[in-house]
């Protein structure tokens, strides 16, 4: 009897990566790590746990310190994080299956009581949410290094032997707060029409690709509608399809 298509293998055609069954745990929020964002021991204990699934994905990390989104949040802005990023990278491939760590900025969504400083974003904007503060707009040099971030980021989970990385571009987090019409009013090349408003997730897919090495596998997540944000359907897709001509390895 044939298994179901779930059950059965699948190699990612650019980097050759075989996963055992087509099943993928996807990131959760856990709030199970340090509150310097070294690794958690319960949240090694829960993921591993998931390792019969074909993909394991890490919860979403934050690549900057200003980026924290919630306590308990795993980190991956510095070295110092690797030690336990290597022991959970080890403990998933015991269990047979491809990991990856989601990385992430929450911008706006960064709270200043664990950051310590103000939320930036794309731009100055007010939103009808729970415990909502304004943010500053980013300047060039925010964006810049918040890019170089994420590739360095995604270099220690190479560095520490998960096999991917999901760039989280969705759930109004920043990349897509850079999406958006009403979170995005920027009048220079990363505002305006949607070729620059998505000018920032594909210049961190470039650099992230560019700093891990060739079968490390590197997709992104998006969302398909973030109407508080202005992201449409329409716009999405059309990130989609450029994300896919600059060689993402998947889409979430």
């Amino acid at each position: 009897m044939l298994s179901p298509r779930v059950l059965q293998p699948f190699t990612f055609p650019r980097t050759g990566r075989t996963v055992a069954n087509r099943a993928v745990l996807a990131a959760m929020t856990n709030k199970q790590s340090h509150p310097d964002g070294t690794l958690g021991d319960d949240e090694l204990v829960w993921l591993r746990a998931r390792g019969s699934f074909g993909i394991v994905t890490t919860c979403a990390a934050h690549v900057a310190e200003d980026g924290q989104g919630w306590d308990g949040e795993l980190g991956v802005y510095a070295d110092t994080h690797v030690p336990g990023l290597t022991r959970l990278a080890d403990a998933l491939r015991t269990e047979g299956t491809l990991s990856l760590v989601q990385i992430f900025h929450g911008g706006v969504r960064a709270p200043s009581r664990l950051t310590g400083t103000q939320p930036w974003s794309a731009s100055v904007f007010e939103l009808d949410a729970p415990s909502f503060e304004v943010p500053r707009a980013a300047t060039a040099q925010d964006i810049e290094r918040t890019i170089a971030a994420f590739a360095d980021a995604a270099r220690r989970c190479a560095d520490a032997g998960f096999d991917g990385v999901e760039i989280h571009g969705a759930h109004g987090y920043l990349i897509t707060q850079f999406l958006g019409t009403v979170t995005n009013t920027r009048d220079d090349d990363w505002g305006g029409p949607l070729a620059n408003r998505a000018r920032f997730v594909r210049r961190i897919v470039a650099a992230v690709r560019a700093a891990v090495p060739v079968d490390f596998l590197v997709g992104v997540r998006l969302s398909p509608e973030v109407a508080e944000q202005g992201v449409t359907l329409h716009d999405a897709l059309q990130v989609a399809r450029w994300l896919v001509e600059d060689g993402v390895d998947f889409l979430h």
